[in-house]
Parts: C-alpha cells; structure tokens; sequence
C-alpha cells in the first residue's frame, strides 16, 4: 500500500463531491493554494484515496463514486474543466436508520436494497480511516458507521454533530482497541464557528465585553433543509464552541434558515450587541458567504492524514489536539491558536494526542 490513505466515505452528499472533486483537483494541482497543509507527517493530499463508500439514495447507490458525487440531490460547487477519473469504487447500500426523515423523502430516492454488512466492507476494502458525513440528526445511523469502523479496526472521523467523540465510553473502547477518533462536527476551514471564535477572542483581548451574539446561517442544500427541521444537535455544538471562549455569561444563539435557490451556497451573518470603555455600546454586525462544502473538505483533508499519522504510531482514542483544532465539539475544548500548537506537535509526534 505505502503512504496510501485508504478512505471510506459515508455519506456521497455535497461534502463527498467537494472531497473527491478536491483530491482530483489537486492530483494536477503541485502548489499548496486553498490547503492548510500540502504535505502532513509526511502524507501528501494525494496520498488519500477513497476504496469503499456508502449511502441510501438509488440514484447513488451502485455507481461509481465519481459519477455518484453529481447525482441529485447534490448542488455542490462543480470545479470547471475538471474531469474526475472513474474511482473504481461502487456505492454501496447502507443502513438508512434515521438518516431519511420525512423532511428529507421527497429528495432522496432510496434504493429497494437491502443494506450491506458495513463491518465486512470496511475490512474487504481495507479500509484505513472511516468518514462519516450522514445528515445531521441521524444518530442510530452515525453510531452504526462508528461502532463498525471500531470492529473493523479503521479510525473514525465524526464530521456531523452526533456526539459520538465526545462519549467517554466510545472513547475509551476506542483507546483499548487503538483506534482513533477526531470529532464531534467538523469546523469549517472558514465557516461561521471559526470566524465567530476569532471575533470572540478579539472582543476579550481589546476588553471588550460581549453582551449578546449571534450567528445565522442560511443556505438551499439538503443539509441546511434537515438542520432547519432538526438541527438540535448543531445548534448545541455551534453554541457550545462559542460559549466555551467566553469566560463569563454572555446570550449566544446561533440559527439556521433553508433558501431553496442558493444551492450549496451559504451565507453566515454574525451580530454582536457589546460594551467597550466605560460601558459605551458597540454594534458589530458582519456577513461570509461560501460554497459550504469545500469548507468541509478542506477540513476533512488535514483531519484523515492525522487518523493515518495515530495509526502508524499505534495511538488510538479521541486525538485531543486535532479533535479541538478541527471540530466543532471536541472532548476538551482548546482556544485555536493554542490547539493549532498542539496540532503541530502532534504532527511532528512531539505529542502523544
């Protein structure tokens, strides 16, 4: 195999076909514009290759991966002039548990198959480190792919806001059996949770005190329609990793609204109500719009390459500092400069974790 990643994918939504467009982009692509790191512990971007993939849709399931990745319900950014390459992959059926509410029928087609055994793929494929991006909510469905990926021995990435990184139980079979976890809900690579911590950390460094905030987020992808419909679980890790900064009590809401025509296209509007000298007030009141899911992926990249860098090393549990520097929701919440360091000394192997 040598320095091959072997990935399994778990979900072929919008996120899948930023990833799998991005790695194909970047197999013709030598510099280092639009990555964190090109090269990781050794690991070029190109080192991860997808061997085994599942989802529920029929419109997916039995097609090649690359061709997968542009079946409806997808709206993902589509990279112009770019041809990705036949994976070799087929989409196979998983277990459609929660991850079909009724919010959701009328745009997937499930597949009249039955599901396959996941354990088994996982380990026929050899695979190495398991993704998980299944729709927000579906938590039987998550904790499925992650108890599978812990039989088969492969790490586990928790990109959704299940918390499954996040449970102590989980975490410790995981650091017995020596497999690695980095979770719960990945933070974009420039997202509203990551925009929002660094205007929270400049609000406290100049003394300036927060007295209300918020964070709306509204995009036309399937996601942002679940989120809006059962988006518990979001609103707790996006509140959460803004709050965990604030060293007082401060009103933190963050929102979401689904607008059908903007496709994969998110806007984020952040408001801080504030007080700077002597209690004058002060409005901030700022606006990002992204494709939403190569903000995942340019994540997700970094996040597989150090599940591979934990098991060449033998390290398994929950991966502190990759864990707080790329999720939403770690098992410790870090400020992100110093978790950037402690990631840093991960990758270097200076750190355990």
């Amino acid at each position: 195999m040598g320095k091959e990643i072997r990935l399994a994918v778990v979900g072929v939504g919008n996120c899948a076909s930023a990833l799998i467009q991005g790695l194909a982009y970047y197999a013709h692509e030598p510099g280092e514009w639009g990555l964190m790191h090109r090269q990781l512990g050794g690991y070029d971007v190109t080192d991860i290759r997808p061997v085994v993939a599942f989802d529920v849709d029929g419109r997916k399931v039995g097609r090649d991966l690359a061709e997968a990745i542009f079946a409806p319900p997808n709206c993902c950014y589509r990279l112009p002039d770019l041809e990705v390459p036949a994976a070799g992959v087929t989409v196979l059926m998983g277990p459609v548990e929660d991850g079909v509410p009724p919010h959701l029928a009328r745009l997937v087609d499930v597949a009249p198959r039955p599901p396959v055994d996941i354990v088994r793929a996982l380990k026929d494929s050899g695979a190495q480190v398991v993704l998980n991006m299944v729709p927000t909510g579906s938590a039987k469905a998550a904790r499925l792919y992650a108890q599978a990926a812990l039989d088969a021995g492969a790490a586990f990435i928790s990109g959704m806001p299940e918390l499954i990184v996040s449970d102590s139980a989980f975490s410790a079979a995981a650091l017995a059996r020596k497999v690695p976890l980095i979770g719960d809900d990945v933070k974009s690579q420039l997202g509203g949770t990551i925009i929002h911590r660094a205007l929270v950390q400049l609000m406290l460094e100049r003394g300036i005190r927060i007295r209300k905030t918020y964070q709306l987020n509204y995009a036309g992808n399937t996601d942002f329609l679940n989120l809006v419909n059962r988006g518990e679980s979001k609103e707790k890790t996006k509140r959460e990793a803004v709050e965990s900064l604030i060293p007082y009590d401060a009103n933190v809401s963050p929102a979401f609204a689904y607008v059908r025509n903007m496709d994969d296209r998110k806007t984020t509007r952040f408001y801080f109500e504030l007080e700077n000298f002597s209690g004058v007030p002060v409005t901030l009141d700022a606006q990002l719009e992204v494709e939403d899911s190569a903000n995942f992926a340019g994540i997700a990249v970094d996040a597989i390459r150090c599940c591979r860098l934990a098991l060449d090393r033998g390290i398994g549990g929950a991966l502190t500092s990759a864990s707080a520097f790329f999720s939403k929701h770690p098992p410790k919440q870090i400020p992100d400069e110093e978790a950037l360091g402690m990631l840093d000394e991960f990758v270097k192997g200076s750190r355990e974790r």
